[in-house]
């Protein structure tokens, strides 16, 4: 099992728009191979500072997902709302 975090800073006054697009990548992520769960955070009093925790059962599921036709429809209204490039780091269990 890995988990995936997805690290976003929303343009100020975007959050409405980045909320919808965000929703529409959680629907299609929930249907992907591997996709166990996730969770959308945003940082206590910084509604731009995003966090999104997401667990898959491996790597390669994620990897699947990630350059995936899907995935890169939904970044296409994602991007444009954001400061600057979505950071990924993954983890896992020692």
């Amino acid at each position: 099992m890995i988990k995936i975090i997805i690290e976003r800073r929303i343009m100020p006054g975007l959050e409405q728009e980045y909320e919808e697009a965000a929703r529409e990548a959680v629907r299609y992520s929930m249907t992907a191979s591997g996709f166990i769960s996730g969770e959308s955070l945003h940082e206590h009093g910084n509604t731009e500072h995003r966090l999104l925790i997401t667990q898959w059962r491996d790597l390669a599921s994620w990897k699947a997902w990630q350059h995936s036709q899907q995935r890169e429809a939904v970044l296409q209204k994602l991007l444009p709302l954001l400061t600057e490039e979505e950071r990924i780091t993954a983890y896992e269990h020692p």
